[in-house]
């Protein structure tokens, strides 16, 4: 969590949020108005935060991560532009899985890299594997978000698929579970065995590039530095 954000949660009046997430922050919570709900309400979380945050009141709505990557900012903005909501919006940046998990693994995305959600929930799976593709035709480092669920088994491995047909069996893949949490766990592999790893969501998959390599269990992309100076 980012100073900005313990900040704005230690001024708020009225804290609103995932269930699971605001299991995380219980320091902040004392004293204040919470609103809780479930997975799946994500509709109703933001509109209860724009109906009380246009009432006077300090809202914060705690998204995991960064609440612009996969989160609550965009839902927030468009929710705000049907109803015409005029109450300020302020978006707090965080720090999102791909940021905490590649540091975890050393230093992957020091190139060029994608951000690929697997959860077909809010977006066709016809337009996920399409996407797929590209990235790994154009040599992207891709970090997988969502990547398995109890329902979504085959998509990751789908993927996996579809990057062998384009990279070295042998490609690092790095995975993360539960970044700079108490159970946290990370894993170096290779593409060809990533799927034998154990993989849920709270994983975060980062397939390297055909230049990415392993040293000292950590997994680094490199720039290209070696190929202008002399290092």
């Amino acid at each position: 969590m980012t100073l900005a954000a313990s900040e704005v949660l230690a001024k708020a009046e009225v804290i609103i949020g995932y269930k699971t997430y605001l299991e995380l922050i219980p320091e902040f919570l004392a004293g204040k108005e919470v609103i809780s709900s479930e997975m799946m309400k994500e509709v109703d979380r933001c509109r209860t935060a724009l109906e009380t945050a246009a009432s006077g009141k300090q809202v914060a709505l705690v998204s995991g991560g960064d609440p612009g990557i996969y989160a609550m900012a965009g839902l927030v903005f468009e929710m705000a532009r049907e109803a015409a909501y005029d109450c300020p919006i302020e978006i707090i940046p965080g720090l999102a899985a791909i940021n905490s998990c590649a540091a975890r693994l050393g230093a992957p995305l020091m190139h060029d890299f994608a951000a690929i959600s697997l959860s077909d929930l809010l977006t066709p799976w016809e337009v996920i594997e399409k996407r797929l593709e590209a990235v790994a035709q154009a040599d992207f480092v891709t970090a997988i978000y969502n990547p398995r669920s109890k329902r979504r088994t085959e998509q990751i491995v789908r993927a996996q698929q579809i990057f062998l047909t384009c990279r070295d069996p042998k490609t690092p893949v790095g995975i993360v579970t539960a970044a700079t949490r108490d159970n946290e766990k990370i894993v170096i592999t290779t593409l060809d065995h990533m799927c034998d790893q154990e993989i849920g969501m709270q994983s975060t998959v980062i397939i390297g590039n055909s230049q990415t390599f392993t040293w000292k269990d950590l997994m680094i992309t490199p720039r290209g530095y070696d190929k202008k100076y002399q290092l």
